[in-house]
């Protein structure tokens, strides 16, 4: 493995090229550091651009052996933290990059790309970051079951979207407007199906009567075993989790 010599600091880190980058990049988490390269740079450019960074991956590699040393003292979203994500809690890494721009990807689990420009507020950032990317994959996964039931059913709302609803998991208004709530991204993927398709059914009959239930027995058959995990498990259901106080994208 190369290493990179910083004083009396050895450090050693992978190398890896890309056809498809545009700018390389070095990132780090807890014990690694990864370089990323140009495919066709040459050992010089490489050694030009290591250089540049040396200070840089000097602090940034010191932060992170201080972070894992005081783990007791490490904030909520950081490497080690655990995300509740369709019914699972999928681990965390967050990663010092000398990117511009924070960014966060998914590969069974979530990876935080956070910029160096983030130092005290970090937390606040890979919140904020998870709570934006969380509420538009819970918009992209409603979109998909109400589509796929408008399709197979005819059930066509005037419009349907996700939102902070806090006495609810859904409604239908007179109009046909439909809201989810968003936070069911945390449960497993039935349960936000049976919270959509329950909202669609009051397209059919508005109330929770007798043909309500059969209605919507109509077109989803399993409902009463995603309808009783709700039940059980709600309260559990992170509201908190990416609380409206964290600052950053929100829709």
């Amino acid at each position: 493995m190369p290493t990179l010599q910083i004083g009396k600091k050895v450090i050693p880190y992978e190398l890896r090229r890309s056809s498809s980058a545009r700018e390389r990049r070095i990132t780090v988490t807890p014990g690694h550091v990864e370089v990323l390269a140009l495919v066709d740079d040459d050992d010089e450019q490489l050694a030009a651009f290591l250089d540049r960074k040396r200070k840089w991956v000097f602090n940034t590699v010191r932060e992170m052996d201080q972070i894992t040393a005081t783990r007791h003292a490490v904030p909520r979203f950081m490497t080690g933290s655990k995300i509740p994500y369709r019914g699972r809690k999928m681990p965390l890494t967050v990663r010092r990059t000398d990117a511009e721009r924070i960014s966060v990807s998914y590969r069974n689990g979530f990876i935080v790309d956070l910029p160096d420009w983030a130092g005290q507020d970090a937390d606040h950032l890979v919140a904020s970051e998870l709570r934006h990317w969380l509420k538009k994959r819970a918009r992209q996964d409603v979109r998909e079951i109400a589509a796929s039931y408008g399709k197979r059913y005819g059930l066509v709302s005037r419009s349907i979207r996700v939102a902070d609803l806090s006495n609810s998991w859904g409604s239908c208004g007179p109009e046909g407007n439909i809201l989810v709530n968003w936070q069911l991204i945390f449960a497993p993927r039935k349960v936000l199906e049976y919270v959509v398709v329950h909202e669609l059914s009051h397209l059919i009959e508005r109330n929770h009567g007798a043909r309500f239930w059969s209605v919507l027995a109509s077109y989803l058959p399993s409902y009463e075993e995603a309808r009783h995990w709700l039940e059980r498990n709600e309260i559990t259901i992170p509201a908190d989790l990416m609380s409206t106080h964290t600052r950053g994208h929100d829709s």
